[in-house]
Order: C-alpha cells, then sequence, then structure tokens
C-alpha cells in the first residue's frame, strides 16, 4: 500500500502535519488537498493539540498544485478544493507554525503564509511561480500579500515570479525567523512547545482578534477585544496566571471553563 500523502505524528500537546510527497517536492495534487483540510481539522478538533507544526517530508516544504496530474475533475471544481483547504488553514483555532525547508512556491509559499509563524532554513527558497506558469495567484495570495508587504512589493513579488531567499524574505515579514537548516526542527519543536503551553482559549482569540482587526475599525476592534476579555475572565486560566504572579511560579494553563 502507498504511503499516505499526509503524515500525522503527536508529541505531548504539539501535532506535527507533513506533506508525503518527496518525489515532488510535496506538490499537493487533487487528491491531497482534501485530506490535508480534513488533517488539519482533525488537529484542531483535538483536544490534546495545543500547537500544529506544519512541514514537507524529503528537505522540501512545497512546490505548490501538482500540475502533473490529471485529475479528470474541471478545474472550477479543483480550485474550490484548493479554496477550502485555505480557508480551513486560516480558520484554525489552533497556533500554527509553518516549518520551511528547501522550496515554498506558489500554493506551497502561500501555504507557509497561511500559518501564524514562518520558520525558514537558511536554504530555504520562496517563490510565487504562478506568471511563470501562466497562472495568477491562488491559495490567498492575492489577500496575504498586500498585508504582510504592502501592494507594490506584493506586486513585485507576484508579476516577477522571481526567487527570494530566507533573508530577503525575512526581512519583508515574510518570515518570522531563519535558523541553519540542522537546527531548525529543533527550534520549531522549541517553540511550538512554548505556544502549547500557553493559555488555549486566549491564543485563540489573540489569533482571531489579529486576523480580523486588519480589516475593522477602531470601535469594532475595541468591542471584539472586549468581548474576548470576557470570555477569558470565564477560564481558570487568568486565575491560574495571577495566583502564579503573585507567588513567582510558572502558571499551568489548561483553558477549561471557570464559571459555575
Amino acid at each position: 500500500m502507498d504511503e499516505p500523502t499526509v503524515l500525522v505524528s503527536h508529541s505531548d500537546a504539539v501535532t506535527t502535519i507533513t506533506l508525503n510527497r518527496p518525489h515532488r517536492k510535496n506538490a499537493i495534487d487533487a487528491g491531497t488537498w482534501p485530506l490535508l483540510a480534513e488533517r488539519l481539522r482533525e488537529a484542531d478538533a483535538d483536544e490534546r493539540t495545543r500547537a500544529i507544526v506544519l512541514t514537507g517530508a524529503g528537505g522540501d516544504f512545497c512546490a505548490g498544485a501538482d500540475l502533473s496530474v490529471e485529475s479528470g475533475l474541471h478545474p472550477l471544481r479543483r480550485m474550490h478544493l484548493v479554496n477550502r483547504t485555505a480557508i480551513t488553514l486560516h480558520e484554525l483555532e489552533t497556533p500554527t507554525i509553518a516549518q520551511v525547508d528547501g522550496v515554498a512556491v506558489g500554493a506551497g509559499w502561500n501555504l507557509a503564509l497561511g500559518c501564524d509563524l514562518v520558520a525558514a532554513s537558511d536554504r530555504a527558497r520562496f517563490s510565487q511561480i504562478f506568471a511563470k506558469r501562466g497562472l495568477s495567484l491562488d491559495f490567498g495570495g492575492s489577500w496575504l500579500l498586500p498585508k504582510l508587504v504592502g501592494l507594490q512589493q506584493a506586486k513585485r513579488i507576484a508579476l516577477l515570479a522571481d526567487f527570494v531567499g530566507p533573508d530577503e524574505a525575512e526581512r519583508l515579514g515574510l518570515v518570522t525567523w531563519v535558523k541553519p537548516a540542522d537546527e531548525l526542527a529543533a527550534f520549531v519543536g522549541e517553540t511550538a512547545a512554548a505556544l502549547a503551553a500557553g493559555p488555549p482559549v486566549a491564543l485563540a482569540q489573540m489569533k482571531a482578534l489579529l486576523d480580523a482587526g486588519a480589516d475593522a475599525t477602531l470601535r469594532e476592534a475595541l468591542e471584539s477585544e472586549a468581548r474576548a476579555q470576557a470570555v477569558n475572565f470565564g477560564t481558570t486560566d487568568t486565575r491560574a496566571a495571577f495566583e502564579a504572579f503573585r507567588n513567582k511560579t510558572e502558571p499551568e494553563f489548561t483553558g477549561e471553563w471557570g464559571g459555575p
């Protein structure tokens, strides 16, 4: 039996989801899009999971959509599969980290950018390759890039479709950290563990507030913050944090409801 194209592993409160088509630099075929979405939803719904790491097998992150495989699906149907996976990723409550080694191009780069944090190796290479394939942006690239780098830089990156190295990607704010390739996995593991130790309800709300904030007015953002804080005060985590502060200890967060 062929190996699954998406692998899942668990370590403590961290779930790692690995694209597993290394012979195609983890390019995603039609059957893998819904499978990836399903695995993301399962991890998000798993109460054991407090952080999700998304990565690729064989030394590459993802070469985008696999256009070499004829699926028989109408192009619009194929794009709807892509879009549903993108929406699933962006709507996860659990914090996500993209662990990027090797290439991340096209939808593969936008898959990484859709994560909350991006850790790249010093040999990572990025490109919005679409123009060189006679295509336009997908997997949310037209929405993500202007928010991250501004309109002019977004147009440069998209229209020219040049490769961007890790240092430039970090300078532009497209990568959170750049690490030596042999240190990347350990760094991501430590960072994911730190996220997993955080207050899950507060972090989920923080993600939602920041994602919505760019399109909200100040009044709307403030009202959303007020509602989120009211929810936070209903958990045991806020009391645990205040008690730890008084006692000069480290709090243990569970995300449990603290009401009657």
